[in-house]
């Protein structure tokens, strides 16, 4: 029972090693979307958009930091350069 037991969980923790990196994938292969009221649009945040988001930082000297921890102010302040400075491609 002992031997059972053990066999068991190291099942268990061979299984969640396959899991754990199979679930972050999938959560990557779903972009996080953005609504811009101001605009009455979507954005998908992707490495261009978060490109651009790098390069607004820098312009307005703030601190690095995640877009969703930013204040709605800072995020409308955000959407409206954004649409003022859109991608060359």
């Amino acid at each position: 029972m002992h031997r059972f037991l053990h066999v068991a969980v190291l099942g268990a923790a061979l299984m969640a090693m396959v899991a754990v990196p199979a679930a972050l994938k999938a959560a990557d292969d779903h972009p996080t979307r953005y609504h811009d009221k101001e605009h009455h649009d979507d954005h998908e945040w992707n490495d261009r958009e978060d490109r651009a988001y790098q390069k607004w930082l820098e312009e307005k000297h703030h601190a690095k930091r995640e877009f969703a921890k930013l204040k709605e102010k800072e995020q409308r302040e955000y959407w409206k350069w954004r649409h003022e400075h859109p991608d060359k491609d």
